[in-house]
């Protein structure tokens, strides 16, 4: 039977909202195709692809509109199935005009705002807190297997972008610097570095990074206030410089 594997290939089906295109889509879907369903009406095409998908074939079915009887929609969709089928958040297609985007809003962006309103409160002699909202892989590399999908070919299999890890183990640096930077001014900078939080996501998803928890879970969406609460007040006055990780206990084993 390994001759009839199609897992990590690609098929296109033209026609695929008539009879035998759905016929012919479950077939190769159950050699481990994964298939790209064409014709020209969107509506089927979203009834055909949820049928399929009611069939435990989720993750391996997309869909394009597309007229066979006109080169300018075969040529169309034939450009967005090259963009499509680049997994550009992997670091070998990662673009430089993207890694400067994000670096300039998620790491600059708090260097410009700690610049200004940071250098306010340390000249009305007030003092006041800088927090950074981090994350858990500030101090760990994230774990690429829970975005695992299967059937995907290795090379379009999604990843964590490398600017989200960069970034959140900027801002500690930034936090250390700011910390001892102000301090003499009353300025204390500290940051919070949270897990994962539930918010419905995929259940297979879910489970593999809950098994990657002690605690078993995600963190609920409420969970966070009292360390916001803690460190934006001076019920931690003496507390300056520190990334406070709320994970579950995900970072230290």
């Amino acid at each position: 039977m390994n001759r009839f594997d199609l897992s990590n290939k690609f098929v296109m089906i033209t026609g695929s909202c008539g009879l035998l295109g759905q016929k012919h889509a479950l077939a190769l879907l159950e050699i481990g195709a994964s298939i790209i369903l064409t014709d020209i009406d969107e509506n089927l095409l979203i009834k055909v692809k949820k049928s399929l998908e009611s069939k435990n074939f989720h993750g391996r079915i997309k869909y394009y509109l597309m007229d066979v009887g006109s080169e300018d929609s075969i040529m169309n969709v034939f450009k967005k199935l090259k963009k499509d089928n680049i997994r550009t958040t992997r670091l070998e297609n990662f673009s430089l005009d993207r890694w400067n985007l994000e670096i300039s809003v998620g790491l600059t962006g708090a260097y410009l705002c700690s610049k200004f309103f940071g250098s306010a409160m340390a000249k009305d002699g007030k003092g006041g807190v800088i927090l950074n909202i981090a994350s858990d892989l500030s101090v760990i590399a994230p774990d690429q297997r829970i975005y695992r999908q299967d059937g995907i070919a290795d090379d379009l299999q999604a990843v964590k972008p490398v600017t989200y890890s960069v970034i959140k183990a900027g801002l500690i640096g930034l936090t250390r610097y700011l910390a001892s930077y102000w301090a003499d001014k009353g300025v204390r900078a500290n940051a919070l570095s949270p897990g994962g939080v539930f918010t419905n996501q995929d259940s297979e998803f879910v489970n593999r990074l809950s098994s990657l928890i002690p605690m078993g879970r995600m963190a609920k969406s409420d969970e966070y206030i009292g360390a916001i609460q803690f460190l934006c007040s001076d019920a931690s006055a003496y507390m300056n410089g520190q990334n406070i990780v709320i994970d579950g206990g995900r970072s230290v084993i």
